[in-house]
């Protein structure tokens, strides 16, 4: 998925590592493992921010392309 510019990208795919790399965490704290659930909420903080993140490069790329 190209959204337009190598910041835009970068920034998807760090959103991407960071949803994957809470997989495993994920399921451990279904089974009731609190660490892995004081893991999965921080990921979770960082993904809001690369959400952010994401969010503002797509909006910049918009505002810089002619209409």
């Amino acid at each position: 998925m190209d959204l337009g510019s190598t910041g835009t990208t970068q920034a998807y795919e760090r959103l991407k590592e960071l949803v994957e790399s809470a997989a495993d965490d994920v399921a451990k704290a279904s089974g009731g493992n609190k660490a892995a659930g004081t893991r999965v909420r921080k990921v979770m903080q960082d993904v809001k921010e690369a959400a952010q993140t994401v969010r503002k490069a797509v909006l910049e790329v918009r505002s810089q392309t002619p209409t």
